[in-house]
């Protein structure tokens, strides 16, 4: 392992700074960091780290604004978010 894998950057894995929530309603990754060396290890580490719920559950919210899961999947889904919430505490 080389000097560079070891060293992240100060925003590396932090979910609002690599992955912002954009006008638009969906997350979205800054210019910036699409020219970092560790964009995919960071954007992985931010989705999979405790803020990482906060996206599922937005991908949760739109798939029911969609139509694409019913009500009961909507809340099983929800209940396994929150469930995970607790584990982490």
């Amino acid at each position: 392992m080389n000097d560079r894998d070891k060293e992240h950057p100060y925003c590396f894995g932090k979910l609002d700074d690599v992955f912002p929530l954009g006008d638009d309603g969906l997350r979205h990754s800054p210019e910036g960091c699409m020219v970092c060396f560790c964009k995919t290890d960071c954007l992985r580490a931010a989705v999979k780290g405790p803020e990482g719920i906060k996206v599922k559950e937005e991908q949760v919210k739109r798939a029911h604004d969609s139509g694409t899961i019913s009500f009961v999947e909507r809340w099983a889904r929800k209940k396994a978010l929150e469930n995970k919430k607790k584990m982490r505490r």
